[in-house]
C-alpha cells in the first residue's frame, strides 16, 4: 500500500480522470469506495487544494493523502425488514424479492449514509450467518435483481454453497424464468434476443446493444398473451435467459421495439393514454423473475420454485384487459 505521504504524480495520460477512479487505480488494496471516503474526509489535497470525488485530472498536479488509508472496511448491517422466505436449508435460502428493494447497498455508501432497506440488511437479520464470497458490502449474493424487478433471488448461506452456485451460473445450469408486460407486439410468437450487451457511452446507467466489444448476452421469449386495448397494444412474455448481463431483458427486449412496460430508461412512456379513458402509470418495471431451477450444491437434488407476478402487476394488466380497444 502507498505511503499515506508520499506525493503520487498524475501522468498526463489521466487526463480527464476522475480524481476518486485515478486514485483507487493507484493504490493497493485500496477500493474506490475506501478512496471515496478518504477525499470526504478532507484526507487528499490536489496541488495543495481539497477536491471531490468526481474533480477532474488534467496532468501534471501532485496529490498528496494526508491522514490513514487503513480505513475500517464498509460491512453490511442487519436491519429488522419482512422477507419472503420461499425455501430455506443450511446451505442456501430462495427469496422472493419485492420491486423497490436493492439487493445490496452501493459501493459509495460509507457506514454513516448506508442505503438502508436492502435485501442484504434483511438477510442479515433474518439468517445471520451468509457466505463471505461476495465481500462485505454482498455476503450471500450469487446473483441480482433490479431493484425495480420482483421475484425469485437465491442466497448462499456459507462459502462453500456459494461456490458451487456460482459454478451453476457461470455453467449456465440455472433456469430462470421471468414475465415480462411489453408495449407492441412482436412479429413472431416466439424468439431468441442475441446481442451483446455493453455499457453506454453516454448515459452511463444505461447499457446499450449498440456497441461493439460488449458481453454475451442471449434472451428467449415466448408471447403468452397478445392485449389490444383501448390504451394501445400489449404483449405479455415469457423470457429465459441463458447469461445474466445488467438490465439484460430490458435492454433486449427495447432493442427490438418492444421495452418493458413502466421503464422509462430504456424508452417505456411514464405515462399511458388510452381513447376516452384516464391515463394510467406504473410506478415500478412490469417485469418479475417468476421461477428458477437449480441444483442443490451439496445433496445435488434438482429443486425447482416459482411465484406469481405480485399484486401491483396483476391488477395493472387487469386494467388493461377490462378496457378492450373498441372495434
Amino acid at each position: 500500500m502507498a505511503d499515506s505521504h508520499q506525493p503520487i504524480s498524475v501522468p498526463l495520460e489521466a487526463s480527464g480522470s476522475r480524481l476518486d477512479q485515478f486514485l483507487a487505480s493507484q493504490l493497493d488494496n485500496t477500493s474506490r469506495a475506501r478512496v471515496q471516503q478518504l477525499i470526504s474526509q478532507g484526507k487528499v489535497t490536489v496541488d495543495d487544494v481539497q477536491q471531490k470525488a468526481s474533480f477532474r485530472l488534467i496532468g501534471g498536479e501532485q496529490i498528496v493523502i494526508a491522514g490513514d488509508i487503513d480505513l475500517p472496511p464498509l460491512r453490511a448491517i442487519p436491519e429488522e425488514i419482512p422477507l419472503d422466505v420461499v425455501y430455506e436449508d443450511a446451505d442456501l435460502a430462495v427469496i422472493n424479492k419485492p420491486a423497490g428493494m436493492m439487493v445490496h447497498a452501493g459501493a459509495g455508501a460509507t457506514d454513516d449514509e448506508r442505503n438502508r432497506g436492502t435485501l442484504v440488511n434483511a438477510l442479515l437479520h433474518r439468517f445471520g450467518q451468509l457466505s463471505a464470497t461476495g465481500g462485505e458490502l454482498r455476503p450471500g449474493i450469487v446473483h441480482r435483481l433490479d431493484k425495480e424487478t420482483s421475484g425469485l433471488i437465491m442466497v448462499a448461506k456459507n462459502d462453500e454453497a456459494h461456490r458451487r452456485l456460482a459454478e451453476q451460473f457461470s455453467g449456465r445450469k440455472v433456469k430462470k424464468t421471468y414475465i415480462a408486460l411489453v408495449h407492441g407486439w412482436p412479429k413472431a410468437d416466439a424468439g431468441t434476443i442475441s446481442s451483446t450487451i455493453s455499457r453506454d457511452a453516454v448515459r452511463r446507467i444505461r447499457m446499450t446493444t449498440r456497441r461493439s466489444g460488449g458481453r454475451e448476452a442471449v434472451s428467449h421469449y415466448r408471447v403468452t398473451e397478445r392485449l389490444d386495448s383501448a390504451y394501445s397494444k400489449f404483449s405479455l412474455l415469457e423470457v429465459r435467459i441463458d447469461t445474466g448481463r445488467t438490465h439484460q431483458i430490458r435492454v433486449h427486449l427495447s432493442s427490438i421495439g418492444h421495452p418493458v412496460v413502466g421503464d422509462a430508461l430504456y424508452g417505456a412512456p411514464r405515462e399511458i393514454r388510452g381513447k376516452s379513458k384516464p391515463a394510467v402509470s406504473l410506478d415500478r418495471n412490469f417485469l418479475h423473475a417468476a421461477a428458477i431451477s437449480f441444483t442443490h450444491p451439496r445433496t445435488g437434488e434438482p429443486l425447482s420454485f416459482s411465484r406469481p407476478i405480485p399484486g401491483e402487476l396483476g391488477e395493472f394488466l387487469n386494467r388493461l384487459q377490462r378496457a378492450p380497444a373498441k372495434p
